[in-house]
């Protein structure tokens, strides 16, 4: 059996899956938070899958949770240890043969999955400049980690790789170039492996070779973004120096007129403290209608709230804005995919996205972009050229299959 430990580590919890890379099942999948409070919590999933060979795999689950003091990454990945010792399944005969670990920033140094090395931990530690709130994180799972499994490879999978693709006009701002380079300020772009991994499921889905593409991804969860994928490669993305640019979010403002802060600051007499916290937590949905959530919003524009009706209307225009300058920069497009949270569920999101594209051969079908499903599924129909697919996002899997890329 060829196992893979993921791991995604923040600053005071992390999330982990054990997968069998044999089939690509997940054994176990768990939660350590609450890392440094007085109380901690370890939630713990063991999967049992049926015996190969049945027609249908069926699978059941079991999830205990416990409680205890968790002063760290290293106390919790012990916490981790003994779940698996005491739930299941046990880690002697399922011993993983490497760790992937979720690093959100790699800068423009890291362009593939990465075999860590001290080196690799004091690189993604300076980049920590760049994602304050993620790398510090990151790399104290990644310490601990090694800690727990000293004998197997372990390997770093960026955000930003898969956007390492992007042309110079792609990535560059036009602000002053010196200060530029001193501040490493360019657009890296985020949910790189989400947005391959769906990329390489759509294409894998049609049965077509994702060289063969031209594909546009929207990544539409609490944070989301879009992806122009020409054969396979990143060519442009909506986030950039940040996750602030791009799209409308459940809290984050997306594309806005950088004067305003100028304004704010010298009228509002608001810190940059109070701005940064203002543009990435309290704007979105949230700054529009007091909810994060777009199924709060739906519920509300369904009922005639002004509210939620407008930031619907915000939300898809900012959509439609993207979707268009991708058509552009692609010069057409194959096929049109929506995964993460809003992206899988949110019909009423879908259908105004691509309302009245047939002019660019998109062509929705209501019934199916209506019905709910769990796997890959077309919401296009029959007869339009372009495919739209709802695609369910896997970033544990994709991390797993590039930690075994690494490690190959």
């Amino acid at each position: 059996m060829s196992t893979v430990l993921v791991v995604n580590s923040g600053s005071s919890s992390f999330k982990y899956q054990l997968l069998d890379m044999t089939n690509e099942r997940v054994l176990a999948a768990g939660l350590v938070e609450r890392i440094g409070e007085p109380l901690g919590i370890t939630t713990h999933t063991r999967y049992f899958w049926a015996e190969p060979g049945e027609p249908v795999p069926a699978i059941e689950k079991q999830t205990t949770q416990r409680e205890q003091p968790i002063a760290d990454h290293t106390v919790g990945f012990q916490a981790m240890l003994d779940a698996f010792a005491l739930d299941g399944p046990s880690l002697t005969e399922n011993a993983p043969i490497a760790v992937g670990h979720r690093v959100v920033h790699g800068g423009a140094r890291f362009f593939e999955p990465t075999i860590i090395t001290p080196l690799v931990e004091i690189n993604i530690e300076d980049l920590s400049m760049l994602a304050p709130l993620h790398n510090p994180g990151a790399l104290e799972g990644i310490i601990a980690a090694r800690k727990a499994f000293g004998s197997v490879p372990h390997v770093a999978v960026f955000d930003t790789a898969f956007h390492q693709t992007l042309a110079p006009a792609a990535y560059t701002y036009a602000i002053d170039a010196q200060l530029a380079r001193q501040h490493r300020i360019r657009k890296y772009g985020f949910h790189g492996t989400s947005h391959k991994y769906v990329s390489q499921a759509a294409a894998d889905y049609l049965g077509r070779e994702n060289e063969t593409l031209k594909q546009i991804v929207l990544h539409l969860g609490n944070g989301a973004s879009m992806c122009a994928i020409n054969g396979g490669i990143s060519i442009d993305t909506s986030m950039g120096f940040t996750p602030l640019e791009g799209l409308v979010m459940g809290t984050r403002s997306g594309d806005i007129d950088p004067a305003l802060l100028f304004q704010l600051h010298r009228r509002a007499e608001m810190s940059v403290d109070q701005l940064d916290h203002l543009l990435n937590k309290s704007s979105g949905l949230l700054g529009m209608t007091g909810k994060a959530d777009m199924r709060d919003v739906l519920t509300g524009r369904a009922a005639g709230d002004q509210a939620a009706t407008l930031a619907f209307d915000v939300y898809v225009h900012r959509l439609r804005a993207y979707i268009g300058a991708y058509l552009a920069q692609l010069g057409g497009v194959d096929v049109i995919s929506f995964t993460a949270g809003v992206g899988e569920n949110a019909a009423p999101v879908r259908a105004e996205a691509l309302a009245n594209m047939e002019w660019a051969g998109i062509v929705m079908d209501e019934a199916r972009n209506e019905e709910r499903g769990s796997g890959i599924r077309v919401i296009s129909t029959e007869d339009s050229p372009v495919t739209v697919l709802v695609v369910p996002t896997n970033e544990e899997l994709e991390i797993a299959r590039q930690t075994l890329q690494a490690i190959s």
